[in-house]
Order: structure tokens, then C-alpha cells, then sequence
């Protein structure tokens, strides 16, 4: 995938969960929560001030700091051609587009705005940046133990 259209994907990805998100503050925070099916699916405003399931809530700093090492590392293994076809590569950029997502609302609100909540499993709320990480990374973890080959040279471009 060419470098602009990788920056392009990237760059949707990060726009829609955005435009989410601004529609979860200005019309979902008002009423809280809109039921979509009822007892499985629905829209709930969180604002959570942690990582996953609330982890080191109010530690802002260290998420931060942590995107742009994603994304470097990231922008490194495709530079360097270290993942070896389209679909490891398709899957680190979902990784940092949700990166990028999820640490735009901690720098600018100071904390992460969720809002998918599926009742019956008891998960917590997540958001779009959410589902790009964690797709990501399925994805990620299918190449590398099924496509991967560690024995392949890779070339600087």
C-alpha cells in the first residue's frame, strides 16, 4: 500500500471515530443513554479517565506518551518492511488509527469518551477507537502466526 493511501486510511479512521465521539458529547451526554436492542445493544455517555476496563484511571500522562510510541513503532515496522504482506499491514494501521483515536481525547478532554455498551456480557462501554484496537490486533495476531515467516530478509525503502 502506497504511503499516501496508508496516511489516508489512517486519517478516515481517525475521522470517523472522531465524528462519533462528537456526536456521543453534544447529543448523547444530554440524555445519557438510548437503548438500541433492547437488553443486548446500547449507547451509553462514559467518560472514562482510564485504559481498559478502568485501569490506572487518571494516569493521562502515560497514555499520552504511550501513542506516539505505538505510532513510531508502528511507521517503523512499515518503513523497514518488517511485516510481510497487506494483511499485517492493513492491521497495524487499524492499531494506530485507534491509537491515534483514543489519545486525541486525552489530550484534548483529558479523558476518553465511550460510548457501545452490550449489556449482556457486562463489558465496559468501549468506542470506536476501541474496536479499531482490538480488531487490530486479532488481525495482527492471524498474520503473525500464520503468514509471518521469520526467516524472510526485509529491505530498506
Amino acid at each position: 500500500m502506497p504511503l499516501i493511501m496508508a496516511l489516508l486510511a489512517v486519517a478516515a479512521m481517525v475521522l470517523v471515530d472522531q465524528a462519533v465521539k462528537y456526536w456521543a458529547v453534544t447529543a448523547l451526554a444530554p440524555v445519557g443513554s438510548i437503548p438500541l436492542i433492547p437488553d443486548i445493544l446500547q449507547l451509553t455517555y462514559v467518560e472514562n479517565r482510564g485504559a481498559a476496563f478502568g485501569i490506572l484511571e487518571n494516569h493521562i500522562w502515560l497514555f499520552v506518551l504511550l501513542v506516539p510510541v505505538v505510532v513510531g513503532a508502528i511507521a517503523y515496522a512499515l518503513k523497514k518492511n518488517l511485516v510481510q504482506n497487506a494483511w499485517g499491514r492493513v492491521s497495524l494501521l487499524v492499531i494506530c488509527a485507534g491509537a491515534i483515536g483514543n489519545g486525541i481525547d486525552r489530550v484534548t478532554h483529558r479523558y476518553v469518551v465511550d460510548m457501545i455498551e452490550v449489556l449482556f456480557v457486562r463489558y465496559p462501554v468501549f468506542n470506536i477507537a476501541d474496536i479499531y484496537v482490538v480488531v487490530g490486533v486479532v488481525l495482527f495476531a492471524v498474520y503473525y502466526l500464520f503468514q509471518h515467516k521469520d526467516n524472510v530478509k526485509t529491505e530498506d525503502k
